[in-house]
């Protein structure tokens, strides 16, 4: 039978060889030239801000660690083949295995240096690539400070666990992974030369693969006996204890003795195989690893296992008490919460020692004898005013407002003050299409301007009750806030890149305030920002980066231009300082004149002995989380310090960084590793220091840690008896955290109000009310964080039980389903809770109405307290306190609703404050108590809920008050013929 000529395999021809070749030089050149312009652009922005040393600091961090790991790994992995090579055989026995590996060897032989010089390149930039995003754990380990402090079963200081054991964990894994690469690539080599035999018969492996073998083995299980060694200080981490980190019982008693012998044996086998270098017998290594094996498995396995089984579990509460003792310690300090002031509240103890609440009487006279709380009591929610604050404020379609406002706090003519801040930052998003060309997206409408504040506690009455009372405001700014540079070129809402500035001379093109006579006012800016372009190599570069032309053919782009970009604060920040944890709410301040962002900046780690582990992504998150604020990442942590206070020049992008915690070794390490990064504490201005505030994601972070580790007793706290919980948000439909609320209110003992961030506690997994948790933000007391203890034996409301009894309330129920109709919504605000002198908790919540029509926003119509189930419904807050605390109760608090309650007629009856029965049915199955007149009055509602919202829609203001007052008076016409038929329908009526 004639055999078929074999089928020429096709080949490319030159031509189209030499076309993929430049296709892949392209290629390559183009990545090249891409990721060099990243690099470049990068610096530029560094140099601009004047952090080089940043730049250059974890460029050379990350460039050291990519040579030594990839040069290790590829280098000594390529030794072991080469050795493998060297070695091979130079006779192989003739047997079919090694027939068909013989066409392999021709192969790889004359490729042998190409091939090896591959596999060191592709394994050394694998393991660069790995090992340059540890440049952190290089630079802690290389400037590690002293924590002063050492653990309690080590006696080491905390340093160790913190900068030193991570990067001694971090050499150990390269180790293993080089001597397990080494070892592969080793035994292929000798498998396909012949000097490992696995079907041949007679011996298997060669003299010279045997002891390579023998070495690499021995490398790794001396590795292995390092590995136990730090597995010994590993015990600090362990979650055996179920319910708290760190070493526990068994940990301690059962596996830290046989770690250290299982050093001993892996130690002695390392040997034994080191030894069959000389000895050749496989027997001695092959018998200490089974020893190794088995004792790991019996004394490190089984042992620790039967103990913590039979030993442990059965008294587990007695048994782990001194190891709680420690997690609790550890965890308080890590999270700093070892200085908490515990206050027994709202408790009288009597003759036998019991706890009792207080008369309502002391309440109403702490009540009316309170001149910081109720004053200052916030009625504006930051949370719901962004529509107001757009529809009174926006002044032009290209200026906006975060979705969350901002409350601070100001010093106005000596008196100080709560207020809702906001600055008008450039929402490239609300240009209309003719205003989206690429020359006004990005050299016309540049920035945002102005700074608009209100009291949080006022509204402005008369014809446009229920809004805020803007005392700084407009363009150009005005107000009791002196703003000298308001202009906004960095912030939340700026996500895209401006190119400004001109020549001297230039006509200004960036529209800057509202028209003046018959044109716009523009300006030329000229601060210290930006990045310069004048130059040809510099718009080249922009034009790649920003993949834009007009950076090469527009004249906008000139030789006094400059490219202003990575505008938003919080990036600025993290880009500035890459080992900080920036808080999700940076917030707008003016100092000294000057619109200026500030950002707290986090130091964490995942080490710090005994602390339990959290997710900071998943602590820091509550309701609002995403609807304002940026959720910090979900990393891995156990040990948080706010130790960098951090501002952003909205005018400039100037960054500062100051040492705000400086008792932080972990802040204190980075400033060795980034000298001059950060400025000294002492450097803070006492402008800035006076609004500066307790941040948030770290005080959210603290009180989930303190509703577990407010606990002393161990027993107590191994059987979760004394646990709090954080409440739900009653005003959101989703079941979150409630937030954290900023407040400026009067401590028990302290004198005079402070600005505070405050959190209601509920017993574990009960709607009751346990603690009241607060952190000063006040110069000279900032940090102090206060827990109030509320009386075990007395159900206190919690938020969830408080805001179901305002639905429950027959007058509040009513208005809300009229407010909630076709054309306007019932907008809940915030359910803030007031701790008033020694006697109890106050809750305050304003309720909105905001029309349905496009441009709607809410406005302040009512305010719902309640303290100690008494329910208050009223205009206004002194009206709700009277009914709740009786006439003249509220007095205290008729400054702070100003002019602002919404209108009110003469000689009507307040809202009753407890709820009232529902009337029964009607006879014949109709709606209760409907009459000519529930109708007539309803169809008035109907009418001024239209008006309202016509007057919303067409913007006209004095419209819009007067809406509101035919609407409340209509809603009492309602509410007093509902009342007479319902009276006329009930037996004996």
């Amino acid at each position: 039978m004639a055999m078929r000529p074999p089928v020429p395999v096709p080949t490319l021809s030159r031509r189209a060889k030499l076309v993929l070749g430049a296709i892949a030089v392209l290629l390559v050149l183009f990545t090249v030239i891409g990721s060099l312009t990243n690099v470049y652009v990068d610096y530029l922005w560094f140099a601009e801000t004047d952090y080089t040393e940043v730049f250059w600091t974890e460029l050379q961090s990350r460039a050291l660690l990519f040579a030594v790991a990839g040069v290790a790994t590829g280098g000594l992995t390529a030794l072991a083949i080469y050795l493998a090579y060297r070695f091979r055989p130079t006779f192989r026995p003739m047997s079919l295995e090694q027939q068909n590996l013989e066409r392999y060897r021709q192969s790889l032989e004359p490729r042998a240096g190409l091939v090896l010089t591959a596999v060191a390149v592709v394994l050394g930039l694998f393991a660069g690539f790995a090992a340059q995003g540890s440049w952190e754990t290089w630079l802690t380990f290389r400037n590690s400070t002293n924590f002063g402090q050492t653990d309690p079963q080590f006696e080491l200081d905390l340093s160790f666990f913190v900068f030193e054991y991570p990067f001694y964990r971090l050499l150990l894994g390269f180790g293993f992974a080089i001597a397990i690469l080494a070892l592969i690539g080793s035994l292929v080599t000798h498998y396909v030369f012949g000097g490992l035999r696995l079907q041949t018969p007679g011996q298997k492996l060669t003299a010279a693969a045997r002891v390579q073998v023998s070495v690499l083995l021995g490398v790794f299980v001396a590795l292995k006996a390092v590995a136990y060694w730090l597995d010994r200080y590993g015990l600090v981490y362990s979650d055996r204890g179920d319910v708290f980190t760190g070493a526990s019982y068994t940990d301690v008693n059962a596996l830290l003795v046989p770690k250290t012998i299982l050093v001993f044996v892996a130690a002695v086998c390392a040997v034994a195989f080191f030894a069959n270098i000389v000895v050749r017998n496989l027997l001695l290594p092959a018998a200490a690893l089974v020893l190794l094996l088995a004792t790991s498995l019996v004394i490190g396995v089984a042992y620790p296992a039967i103990v913590q089984q039979f030993v442990v579990k059965p008294s587990a509460n007695e048994r782990e008490a001194p190891y709680i003792e420690r997690a609790i310690e550890m965890t308080r300090m890590a999270y700093g919460l070892d200085d908490i002031e515990y206050v027994d509240y709202a408790q009288d103890t009597t003759t036998d020692g019991e706890d009792e609440a207080v008369d309502p009487e002391v309440a109403e006279a702490d009540l009316r004898n309170d001149t910081e709380t109720i004053p200052n009591a916030r009625l504006l929610d930051p949370n719901v005013l962004a529509e107001t604050f757009t529809a009174r404020q926006q002044i032009r379609n290209w200026y906006g407002f975060p979705e969350k406002l901002d409350v601070d706090r100001y010093t106005i003519d000596g008196e100080t003050q709560d207020y809702v801040v906001a600055v008008r930052e450039l929402n490239s998003s609300g240009l209309s299409e003719n205003q989206s060309t690429w020359i006004n997206r990005h050299t016309v409408y540049t920035h945002g301007h102005g700074f608009v504040a209100a009291p949080a506690n006022e509204v402005v009455g008369g014809s446009e009750g229920g809004q805020p009372n803007f005392t700084t405001r407009d363009l150009p700014v005005e107000g009791n806030i002196p703003v000298e540079q308001s202009r906004i070129y960095y912030g939340e809402l700026i996500d895209d890149y401006s190119v400004v500035g001109a020549p001297e001379g230039a006509e200004p093109r960036e529209s800057d305030l509202p028209q003046s006579g018959d044109r716009q006012i523009n300006n030329t800016y000229d601060g210290e920002g930006g990045v310069s372009v004048g130059s040809f190599f510099r718009q080249l570069t922009f034009a790649v980066y920003f993949r834009e032309r007009n950076f090469l053919l527009s004249s906008a782009v000139n030789e006094e231009s400059k490219v202003l970009y990575v505008r938003d604060p919080r990036e600025r920040v993290e880009k500035a300082a890459p080992f900080l944890e920036v808080d999700g709410d940076p917030y707008p301040a003016v100092i000294d004149g000057r619109a200026t962002w500030i950002l707290d900046g986090y130091t964490t780690s995942d080490s710090y002995p005994y602390a339990e582990q959290m997710e900071l992504g998943e602590a820091a998150a509550d309701s609002l989380t995403g609807t304002g604020t940026t959720a910090l990442p979900d990393e891995t942590f156990n040990y948080i310090r706010n130790s960098v206070k951090a501002t952003v020049d909205a005018y400039d992008g100037t960054v500062t960084l100051y040492q705000w915690d400086e008792k932080d070794p972990v802040l204190r390490t980075y400033m060795k590793a980034f000298p001059g990064v950060v400025e000294p504490k002492s450097e803070v201005s006492e402008e800035l220091e006076s609004h500066l505030r307790y941040p948030e994601d770290l005080f959210k972070v603290q009180r989930d840690v303190l509703t577990r580790y407010h606990v002393d007793d161990p027993i107590s706290f191994y059987e979760g008896s004394d646990r709090w919980q954080i409440p739900d948000d009653p005003t959101q439909e989703v079941q979150e955290d409630q937030p954290p609320y900023y407040i400026l209110a009067q401590r028990p003992g302290q004198e005079g109000a402070g600005f505070q961030l405050t959190s209601a506690l509920n017993a574990f997994e009960r709607p009751n009310l346990s603690a009241f948790l607060s952190a000063s933000s006040d110069p000279g007391t900032y940090g102090d964080i206060q827990v109030l203890q509320l009386p075990g034996n007395t159900p206190f409301l919690g938020p969830t039980q408080v805001q179901n009894s305002f639905g429950a309330n027959q007058d509040i129920r009513r208005d809300l389903t009229l407010f909630d109709s076709e054309n306007s919504d019932a907008v809940l605000g915030n359910l803030l809770t007031l701790p008033i002198g020694d006697a109890g908790l106050l809750y305050v919540q304003p309720l909105y109405v905001e029309s349905t029509s496009e441009g709607g926003f809410p406005l302040l119509q009512r305010v719902l307290v309640n303290f100690g189930g008494q329910i208050g419904y009223a205009n206004t807050l002194a009206e709700a306190l009277d009914q709740v605390f009786g006439e003249g109760a509220g007095e205290v608090a008729r400054d702070s609703d100003g002019e602002g309650a919404p209108p009110e007629d003469e000689g009507d009856a307040a809202p009753t404050p407890t709820p009232t029965p529902e009337p029964d049915p009607a006879p014949d199955g109709g709606d209760p108590g409907e009459s000519p007149d529930v109708d007539a009055a309803l169809a008035d509602v109907d009418a001024a809920l239209d008006a309202f919202a016509d007057a919303q829609q067409s913007r006209d203001f004095a419209a819009q008050g007067q809406a509101l007052a035919d609407l409340d008076a209509a809603v009492r016409a309602y509410q007093d013929a509902k009342a007479a038929a319902d009276g006329a329908a009930t037996p004996g009526g």
